[in-house]
């Protein structure tokens, strides 16, 4: 590429520059994220290998391993889950540093779902679309996963951008065939039904009950199977037990199932 990002920097600040300098970072490795230290991902359990690629939205609960403890309840289809997950990570960044995309070259995986934050924001989601079709590009040339959005919920001082944050996904995942796992919107759903659920941790992070809502999204979505029905505690591979009460699991459950649309 001839220009140079300081020619860029020096431009007026208008929203295509912007979004210029965003990918000349995310391709060059001239953006401000350290090189994550965290152990090799693994591919834990047998069953339908999944891949999630992301970052706190992920780990802050385990939403993959709560997936899978969801999938080896339900005693059908089974996971293999793998995640390769770090702090304040965009889907740009994991295309940058590697990982993520060496994973996707050595593994035969099913599906591979993609987050970042909410990027209802213009700049946000121009880089989430971009960072989708690198990605799905990227699966095509290795093998046949099926990328999948994970729509993610606004900060908790944003609510008013759900609207905008849905949209965002919901384009990216059509610009690749992709398959929308609507998290989101089975967030607002639940809160049409009890409006005091509390499903931020601290505003920002799931709670155990937001993050099992969002599992409850992904594994209806992914495997085509009700959430009704399915355990209110749950243990992932990893150790972590998450525990529902009765009468909230079924109100999530329920959420789930409507924006799915499955009984």
């Amino acid at each position: 590429m001839s220009i140079r990002l300081p020619q860029l920097c020096r431009m007026r600040q208008s929203r295509v520059c912007r979004f210029l300098v965003a990918v000349l970072l995310g391709m060059t490795g001239g953006g401000c994220l350290s090189a994550p230290t965290s152990p090799r991902p693994q591919l834990i359990g047998d069953g339908r290998p999944v891949l999630f690629i992301g970052n706190s939205y992920l780990y802050t609960q385990d939403v993959p391993g709560i997936v899978q403890a969801m999938a080896d309840s339900a005693g059908g289809d089974k996971l293999a889950v793998m995640t390769v997950a770090f702090p304040d990570y965009a889907l740009i960044d994991h295309w940058n540093e590697g990982t993520a995309r060496s994973q996707i070259a050595k593994h035969a995986f099913e599906w591979v779902v993609l987050q970042q934050g909410p990027s209802s924001v213009e700049l946000n989601r121009d880089t989430l679309r971009l960072a989708t079709k690198l990605f799905a590009d990227e699966m095509a040339n290795t093998g046949n996963a099926r990328p999948a959005l994970f729509s993610a919920w606004p900060n908790a001082s944003r609510r008013q951008d759900f609207t905008r944050a849905i949209e965002s996904y919901t384009l990216a995942a059509a610009d690749v065939n992709g398959i929308l796992l609507p998290v989101a919107s089975g967030w607002l759903a639940a809160w049409d039904r009890v409006s005091t659920l509390q499903l931020y941790e601290d505003g920002l992070h799931p709670s155990k009950e937001g993050a099992y809502l969002a599992a409850l999204v992904i594994y209806a979505q992914l495997l085509g199977k009700s959430p009704v029905g399915l355990p209110a505690t749950v243990r992932t591979h990893g150790g972590l037990t998450i525990a529902i009460s009765p009468n909230t699991a079924a109100t999530l459950q329920d959420a789930a199932a409507a924006v799915i649309n499955l009984p």
